[in-house]
């Protein structure tokens, strides 16, 4: 635990205290912002009545972009992987 930082993190009015390496810091920043940011803005656009429902929305929202992402690394993966399946079957038949 020596090398683990212990910061603070702001998110819907509540404060996190978090033990981190310092190597994290900088990206749980920027993760917490967006999130700030994303609760802003639904409950600018929506009508909302409890944190809960704005928090369960952020999640919601990034669990979405996470899975697409997801899908798109893993179709990059497929479309690598029959690529290197058609470079193996040329240099068995060269072979």
């Amino acid at each position: 635990m020596a090398d683990k930082i212990r910061v603070k993190i702001s998110i819907a009015d509540r404060v996190y205290p978090l033990n981190i390496s310092p190597s994290e810091e900088d990206d749980l920043r920027k993760v917490a912002h967006n999130v700030e940011t994303l609760i802003k803005e639904f409950e600018k656009n929506y009508a909302v009545k409890d944190k809960q429902d704005v928090l369960a929305m952020c999640a919601l929202q990034f669990a979405s972009q996470l899975e697409k992402a997801n899908k798109a690394s893993d179709d990059e993966s497929s479309l690598v992987s029959e690529k290197l399946n058609a470079l193996n079957t040329l240099i068995n038949q060269v072979i």
